[in-house]
């Protein structure tokens, strides 16, 4: 299968994987976690080990299952995405180790530092989104390739976009916003909200030292 002149691979995992994140999400999330994993198909071109590219397919379009309304739980929307991504992959014959190599990878893949020191598919997948959300390695994708991308799944005012999907996530359930990226969109944008200071509660902890 080709996409935005990349080869991708053509299984039926990767085709269901697919569908179920075009189901699920909105058109600019859609498109964003589409050019997030064909940007890490190109990172991943020169790789050392290589990643497993059904396993980094699977992880990298169905990062962002937690900010959907079908999957949104009480938790982290990354720990939401990260069981519906296990969900997804039950009874599929896939082995535990895989499963837990893509629950990391959707579970981590706002944790950057953690990410790249795990396994190949778990730091691509963070690579590829980091592309796409903050332009970190934009420099190593060609510009034939940018363009390819940017036309197939185009942005559709992302920036806007996601601000207002994680702020309203911050008001519904803003106990997950204290210890991710959230906080920060939070602090800035969303009124009333005040995350805890970790200095706060080690001086405040039950113990006389």
């Amino acid at each position: 299968m080709i996409l935005a002149g990349i080869k991708v691979p053509d299984t039926s995992l990767v085709r269901d994987a697919i569908e179920l994140a075009r189901s699920s999400s909105e058109p600019y999330l859609f498109n964003h976690v589409m050019r997030s994993w064909l940007f890490g198909i190109l990172l991943s071109q020169s790789a050392q080990p290589a990643p497993d590219p059904e396993l980094s397919a699977v992880s990298t379009v169905l990062h962002d299952l937690g900010l959907t309304e079908r999957f949104t739980g009480h938790n982290r929307f990354e720990v939401d995405g990260a069981n519906a991504g296990r969900a997804f992959l039950k009874d599929r014959g896939i082995s535990p180790q895989q499963v837990q190599v893509v629950w990391d990878a959707i579970a981590l893949h706002t944790t950057r530092s953690i990410a790249l020191h795990k396994e190949p598919e778990v730091a691509m997948t963070q690579s590829g989104i980091a592309v796409d959300f903050l332009g970190v390695g934009l420099d190593r994708i060609p510009k034939t390739s940018q363009r390819e991308i940017l036309t197939e799944f185009p942005r559709l005012a992302f920036k806007n976009q996601i601000q207002g999907c994680l702020c309203s996530l911050i008001r519904r359930k803003p106990a997950t916003a204290f210890d991710n990226g959230l906080r920060d969109f939070g602090s800035r944008y969303v009124e009333g909200f005040t995350a805890p200071s970790l200095v706060d509660l080690l001086a405040n902890a039950p113990f006389s030292e």
